[in-house]
């Protein structure tokens, strides 16, 4: 996706091998305009898949699938990362580590949202190790619910959540796959092949 790739380049910042900081129009500051376009792409590309829910996990995640919910009409339900008052039983869980703030949470879906009726797509803002997708479609499968796939806006390809997830036969869209940040720059899959 050419506009979110222009957009990484102008005001992502590389902060190591490992980190790209898009923070000012992804998960701190967001670019409504550009997750319109976000939204756009991910119903494009699923149109087909019978999708009656979007999941993705609090908080980066949940732009970009409002946006794709609103494109898609359906509803769109965010896993959240902390107990309280009012979600406190009836519920999925698991476990999901987070590469970036070295933390593990529980995430939690209420069971009165998802079921088995439901066909799903997993939304979220990065993909690196996977834990984040791993935890998401363990709560799928609790359900018993389809899964039509999932969306991905920037994904390291150069990490192995990319493999994990597609070894299991599942469908993985990514909008933009990076496959370094050596040198303090993004470089995308498709910029490599070409060299």
């Amino acid at each position: 996706m050419k506009l979110l790739k222009d957009k990484i380049r102008q005001d992502g910042k590389v902060l190591s091998e490992e980190v790209l900081k898009v923070d000012s129009f992804l998960n701190h500051q967001i670019d409504p305009v550009l997750m319109q376009e976000i939204g756009k792409e991910f119903a494009e590309r699923f149109k087909e898949a019978g999708i009656t829910k979007i999941v993705t996990i609090e908080s980066s995640g949940i732009a970009p699938s409002v946006m794709a919910g609103l494109e898609l009409g359906v509803p769109v339900i965010f896993a959240r990362k902390r107990k309280s008052l009012t979600l406190v039983d009836h519920l999925y869980t698991a476990s999901v580590h987070s590469f970036t703030k070295k933390e593990t949470n529980e995430i939690s879906v209420s069971k009165d949202y998802l079921t088995s009726e439901d066909t799903v797509l997993l939304i979220d803002d990065f993909l690196a190790n996977g834990q984040a997708v791993l935890g998401l479609l363990d709560i799928v499968e609790q359900a018993g619910a389809q899964l039509a796939g999932v969306g991905i806006v920037i994904e390291k390809g150069f990490q192995s959540g990319g493999s994990i997830i597609r070894e299991r036969g599942i469908r993985v869209e990514s909008l933009a796959i990076l496959t370094s940040l050596e040198v303090g720059q993004a470089t995308f899959a498709e910029e490599v092949a070409s060299r």
